[in-house]
């Protein structure tokens, strides 16, 4: 089992930033971000893959980054120039083998609203 807390969501003005962490209880396999918003499937925003590889939704590249820290198992989401669209529930996404057995876990999500 992974327990994932994930922190940073809140209301920010278009433009400005945001950055969301999610800390992990031991150590994954790849870990990532997604967001959902009412009556739409949760969508990938930003994740690594394959080791130090990453992926970004079209709509983020150049403005969202994905770091870690592996020491705290830790992942984070740099949000900069951020839109109207970007507001959405905000979950943190990890994946880990155990025994041979693939395991994906879901944070509780933090809301990331884009407002004036």
């Amino acid at each position: 089992q992974v327990q994932l807390v994930e922190s940073g969501g809140g209301l920010v003005q278009p433009g400005g930033s945001l950055r969301l962490s999610c800390a992990a209880s031991g150590s994954t396999f790849s870990m990532g971000w997604y967001r959902q918003t009412p009556g739409k499937q949760r969508e990938l925003v930003a994740r690594f893959t394959n080791g130090a590889s990453t992926v970004y939704a079209d709509s983020v590249k150049s403005r969202f980054t994905i770091s870690r820290d592996n020491a705290k198992n830790t992942v984070y989401l740099q949000m900069n120039s951020l839109k109207p669209e970007d507001t959405a529930v905000y979950y943190c996404n990890a994946v880990k083998v155990t025994n041979g057995v693939l395991g994906t876990y879901w944070g509780q999500g933090t809301q990331v609203t884009v407002s004036s």
